[in-house]
Formats: C-alpha cells, sequence, structure tokens
C-alpha cells in the first residue's frame, strides 16, 4: 500500500506530477461519463469550519459525479467544533467514516494538524490568510486550458494582494515556470507582503508594482482581479475605503490585449462589472468549471486509483 499522501500546498506536488494531473483533469473535461462509476463506494468529509459556497458544493460535486458519496458540516456550529473538540480528534473520528477529507479552517495551520493525526488523505480547502491549494490548482489548469502552456506570459494581480491567500498561493506556485512576469497593482495599504516580493528579487523573477490598473492593462496576458475581503478587515473604516478602489469595467478592458484573460477566484462583489461577463476574454465562470475538474483529478490521485483499478493510461503517470 502506497504511503498516505496529502495536498496541503501546491507546491506538494513536483511540476512534472502536476502536468500529469492537468492531463487528467483535461481528459476528465472531455471525457466525464467514463469517469462516473471511479469512485464507487468511496465517500468524502467536507469538514468546514467556515463559510463557503463555491469549493465546498465544488468538493462535493467532484465526490459526486466521481460516483462516491459525501459527508460533513458546512460550519463549525454544527460539528462538535462547538463543544470544543480538537480538529485532531474530529479528524480520528472522520478517518473512522470517510476514504477523503477536505477541510477549511479559519486557523492557518489547521488542516496540517489535520493531516498529521489522520487516517485518510486530507485536502486543505482553506486555511486562514495562508493557502487556499486547490484554487491554485484550478488557477494553474485554466492558464495551461486557455493559453496552451505554462509559462512566458505577464500577469497582472489586481486588488487586496497583501490578504489574498489565492494571490500567495499563486505567486508561489507560477515561480516554478520560466518566462512568468508580475505585476501587482494595489493600493498601498494592501501591497503584495515583503516576503513575496523579496522571495521574487531572491529567484530573479522579474516585477514591478503599480497603482492605477489602466497603465499596466496594455501588457497583460492575464489579470487576476480579487475582492477586498471584509473578512480579513480589523478597522471597518478601511475596508468601506478601499473595497471599491478597483472596477473593471468595458473602458478599461478596451486598452486590453485581443487575448487578455480575467480570473477571479470568486465570489465576486464590485470589482468586476456585469457588463464584462459576456467579453469573451472573461474567463472566471470558466474557471470555476476547472476547478470542478481539477478536484475530481486530485481525488482520485490522493485515493490512489491506479491503473489497476482505473484502467486509464493517464494514471500510469502517477
Amino acid at each position: 500500500m502506497n504511503k498516505l499522501r496529502h495536498m496541503m500546498n501546491p507546491l506538494d506536488f513536483s511540476v512534472e506530477e502536476l502536468e500529469a494531473l492537468f492531463d487528467v483533469a483535461n481528459d476528465i473535461e472531455n471525457n466525464m461519463e467514463a469517469y462516473s462509476h471511479k469512485c464507487e463506494g468511496k465517500i468524502m468529509a467536507t469538514c468546514f469550519y467556515e463559510p463557503s459556497t463555491r469549493t465546498r458544493l465544488s468538493f462535493e460535486t467532484a465526490m459526486l459525479r466521481l460516483g462516491g458519496k459525501c459527508l460533513g458540516f458546512a460550519d463549525a456550529g454544527s460539528s462538535s467544533a462547538a463543544k470544543g473538540e480538537s480538529v485532531s480528534d474530529t479528524i480520528r473520528v472522520i478517518s473512522c467514516f470517510a476514504d477523503i477529507c477536505a477541510m477549511r479552517h479559519p486557523k492557518e495551520g489547521a488542516p496540517m494538524v489535520a493531516a498529521s493525526k489522520s487516517g485518510i488523505p486530507v485536502i486543505n480547502a482553506g486555511d486562514g490568510g495562508h493557502q487556499h491549494p486547490t484554487q491554485t490548482l484550478t488557477d494553474l489548469l485554466t492558464i495551461r486550458s486557455l493559453y496552451g502552456k505554462l509559462g512566458d506570459f505577464t500577469i497582472g494581480l489586481c486588488g487586496d494582494l497583501k490578504f489574498g491567500r489565492t494571490v500567495h498561493s499563486l505567486i508561489n506556485a507560477l515561480t516554478r515556470y520560466t518566462g512568468i512576469k508580475f505585476v501587482f497593482i494595489s493600493p498601498n495599504e494592501l501591497r503584495v507582503p515583503d516576503y513575496i516580493t523579496e522571495m521574487l528579487d531572491s529567484k530573479g523573477i522579474p516585477f514591478e508594482e503599480v497603482v492605477r490598473l489602466e497603465e499596466v492593462m496594455p501588457k497583460l496576458d492575464f489579470l487576476y482581479m480579487t475582492r477586498v475581503q471584509k473578512e480579513r478587515f480589523f478597522n471597518e473604516e478601511d475596508y468601506i475605503r478601499l473595497k471599491d478602489f478597483y472596477i473593471l469595467d468595458k473602458a478599461k478592458m478596451s486598452l486590453a490585449k485581443e487575448k487578455m484573460y480575467i480570473l477571479h477566484p470568486l465570489p465576486r462583489v464590485n470589482e468586476i462589472s456585469v457588463e464584462i461577463d459576456n467579453d469573451p476574454r472573461a474567463a472566471y465562470f470558466k474557471q470555476v468549471q476547472y476547478g470542478l475538474y481539477v478536484r475530481m483529478a486530485l481525488i482520485l490521485t490522493l485515493l490512489d486509483m491506479t491503473d489497476a483499478h482505473m484502467n486509464h493510461d493517464l494514471l500510469r503517470k502517477f
């Protein structure tokens, strides 16, 4: 039996392993029916200690599409955490019921603690402002599928670059590919943390920081918009002042390349005008679909559904 494997951080998988994972995800995209019974008899536990719509439903749909079943809770108040049970004890109990677990938690490192005590694979579905690895896998698959490869492009990241865990994870993941240029677009109060710019400097990866979105639009191949997250602010006045700092509209899009794609981890508030939704460059709802495919591929991988079970050449890459 292979060693138990978890997904805590996008860097847990090598570039080669990610390519194989994305190949499986693209195959699922084109052959969904062929995968509809792969996880029959398997159960996924979704343990969400803070609210989520897209991520939780994406995980549950992924397991259901694979023929498996789901159980779990959607907030800490409906779990034994409300009685004071530790994450370590909860995952030990869950390991008796389920084959794999997706966990979201407001405290950084909580899924890692769970993984250290778990008898089943654990997927970090977001821990505080720290990591959101499956969103990063979704972003990478979306970029690869739209652009044809991961590398040799300029990506602008706009909005909340200080608290945005999706931004931090994506930057770290993209540093492993060649020819990437970063453009950080934010008000001074929400600049990307120093540890990220220092890391990019140390690796010789080019980046620039600007406040005005308009001045960099013509050079971008991708624009990754983010919302200003009210839940990450201690001061509501600061949130109100900054929440509408950037609004992507048709006027700004007129400055962009013909094939400059817009990404967004969602939920959207006001930062992308709904008038952009029908623009062929708007890829944020495609992103959601790719998130389903990549989570299906990840579940199969972590459950070690090898070719003996799958009878599928692509999974031999693992």
